[in-house]
């Protein structure tokens, strides 16, 4: 019960944030974004305060661990793979025009409209 408590006042926190932004029209921009920036910071801190909030920090935390263990490829690699890429969707562009162009002719021989 008590995380559900967290999780609405931190949802009131950026909900406050943003009502002041966009209340206090006549306050300087900066004010205003302040207003926003306080927002999300209270509510990201009431959130880690909860259980579903600490769950997702070690969440990202793993995350992160495992991105840096990834097998990244080389600037190589990466340009090769992208021109495989390019030439298979030149190729396939011309021979899915190529059917269409076909089929088309066929549908205007057996209907008799050759002239349009």
């Amino acid at each position: 019960m008590a995380d559900k408590i967290k999780i609405i006042v931190a949802i009131a926190c950026v909900v406050l944030g943003l009502w002041g932004y966009y209340h206090y029209v006549s306050m300087a921009t900066g004010w205003r974004a302040l207003m926003i920036l306080g927002g999300l910071v209270v509510g990201a801190a009431v959130m880690w305060l909860s259980t579903p909030g600490k769950n997702f920090v070690v969440f990202a935390r793993e995350a992160w661990q495992e991105g840096a263990r990834v097998a990244w490829p080389t600037r190589q690699e990466t340009i090769r793979m992208t021109l495989i890429v390019f030439v298979f969707v030149v190729v396939m562009s011309l021979f899915l025009f190529s059917v269409d162009w076909i089929i088309a002719a066929l549908i205007k021989l057996m209907l008799g409209s050759r002239g349009s």
